[in-house]
């Protein structure tokens, strides 16, 4: 029987249909295949590497090498003239997919019984490798929305059926992996944590390949290398973001996020460990948490419509400060209650996080048009730039300082290998206090970056619904629903989680 032949536009090219938004949905799920590990990297050099406190150093060391990673290899992509068969964008792609296998592994080769000196080595080119990788994966993959269609249509279902790639590609991992690189007592099992990356990448690859195949560019890409563009002066870039409100309020609100989420996501793997003591009930309520965000998402548009994006931010701040209050109430010697207790605590707090997070992105193309409004410039790549450094070095000081304080309330060193007479953490040896006392850390961490985004939000923010009017009046641009609201990266997704 003949293939039936796909129907054409007028340039002759696939006409965009579903299968364009699964397929792009499938390049978001195989990023967070890779990515989703991330949040085990804590656990996995501490308690089976054994690097302690050098891990928090160095974690903020490789944050500001990813900093500083994305728009070194975004300037290599950009500068790449060479004639694709298809499209350059997924050729890099396709390479991206095949290194995340290797740097994903790399990431968690269980060398325990290594001297210190080579942990270090293997932790740093581990991460190295695969956050560049990861880099040529993800970046061109960004890029790709705008190619695949210029109809605001179609981008904004590519949007939502990214947004929905990458949840689905957060739970599943959250909710199989407690399952997998555990052992009986709760400790972690690095050959098992090891084996889970290899997969993850090999998956990830899998769901590339779909991408790539399914992918029909029918934008036209070319442009004038010849095209003479105005010196970056960064002493001045850096001097017009400070001065743009918006952007550094929304900046702050999300280096709130990172800090507080991510350091408590380091701290919440332990308390499972020791509090709780269920790891494979800890990816259920992780994902439990975050039905509040899939009941908002539907809603978000009209809401925004409706109320402002500040104002609902703010709105959703204020319910992350009441979830977070709400988790420092603790039943005496862990009663079943407190366990309830948690979860209804998170689903207020996440709700309150999803709430700004649908927003966020959005909020910072809002700060782009005001440094326009302001200054006559638009400076898109510079706003952008810069506070995608903050929200990356937020990254790693969230759970560096979290590993700090976690050792100052316990979470030591307290285990000797009696061959090699290295230290590591066992935690089937931490007291009941120090569980109690990262249990209350947990709640500090969450109630920090409530904080923090209601301060960014509220107090630094300026641009209100009806301010947000006058400028987009100013301006000369027609604001319609369908452009308030943005897709949300891996890195989001996996606070939401």
């Amino acid at each position: 029987m003949a293939k039936h032949a796909p129907a054409l536009d007028e340039n002759g090219k696939r006409k965009f249909s579903i299968r364009d938004s699964v397929a792009y949905a499938a390049g978001d799920l195989g990023c967070n295949m890779s990515f989703a590990l991330k949040g085990t990297m804590a656990l996995f050099w501490t308690q089976v590497m054994g690097l302690g406190l050098w891990y928090s150093l160095l974690l903020v060391i490789v944050q500001v090498w990813d900093a500083i990673n994305d728009p070194l290899i975004g300037t290599i992509i950009d500068a790449d003239k060479h004639k694709y068969k298809r499209n350059k964008f997924l050729a890099y792609i396709w390479f991206g997919s095949i290194g995340l296998i290797i740097g994903g592994a790399m990431c968690f080769l269980p060398f325990p019984k290594a001297p210190v000196w080579a942990k270090i080595i293997i932790f740093i080119a581990g991460y190295v490798v695969w956050d560049a990788f990861y880099t040529i994966a993800n970046g061109p993959y960004g890029s790709l929305l705008s190619l695949i269609s210029k109809d605001p249509a179609d981008r904004a279902s590519l949007s939502a059926w990214r947004s929905i790639g990458s949840m689905v590609g957060n739970m599943l991992p959250m909710v199989i992996l407690p399952f997998i690189i555990y052992n009986e007592d709760e400790s972690l099992n690095g050959g098992r944590v090891f084996l889970a990356a290899l997969i993850m990448g090999a998956l990830g690859f899998i769901c590339f390949q779909f991408m790539i195949k399914n992918t029909e560019i029918r934008v036209d890409t070319e442009i004038n290398v010849n095209e003479e563009r105005p010196k970056f002066n960064v002493l001045l870039a850096l001097k017009n973001f400070v001065t743009n409100r918006p952007a550094v309020g929304a900046t702050i609100a999300a280096m709130g996020m990172f800090i507080g989420m991510q350091g408590a996501a380091t701290a919440v793997s332990v308390v499972f460990q020791i509090y709780f003591k269920n790891t494979e009930i800890s990816g259920i309520v992780q994902l439990f948490a975050m039905i509040p965000i899939l009941l908002f998402t539907p809603l978000a548009r009209k809401m925004v419509t409706k109320y402002g994006k500040k104002e609902l931010s703010v709105f959703g701040a204020l319910f992350s400060i009441i979830g977070g209050l709400g988790l420092f109430i603790i039943t005496p010697d862990n009663t079943g209650l407190d366990l309830l207790i948690y979860i209804l605590c998170q689903l207020v707090y996440s709700l309150g996080l999803g709430i700004y997070s649908t927003v966020s992105w959005a909020m910072m193309g809002d700060a782009i048009d005001y440094n326009e409004w302001k200054t006559g410039k638009r400076e898109e790549g510079v706003v952008y730039s810069l506070h995608s450094f903050f929200r990356k070095l937020a990254q790693g000081l969230g759970p560096a300082a979290a590993l700090l304080i976690m050792n100052s309330l316990g979470y030591v060193n307290n285990a000797v290998d009696p061959e090699t007479g290295e230290a590591f953490i066992d935690v089937t040896l931490l007291s009941w206090d120090v569980a109690v006392n990262l249990r209350i850390l947990v709640a500090a961490l969450f109630l920090v970056a409530a904080v923090m985004q209601f301060i960014g939000l509220a107090l630094v923010y300026n641009l209100d619904k009806k301010t947000l009017a006058k400028m987009n009046a100013d301006l000369g641009r027609d604001v319609e629903a369908d452009d308030l609201l943005t897709y949300t990266t891996a890195e989001d997704s996996d606070n939401l989680a």
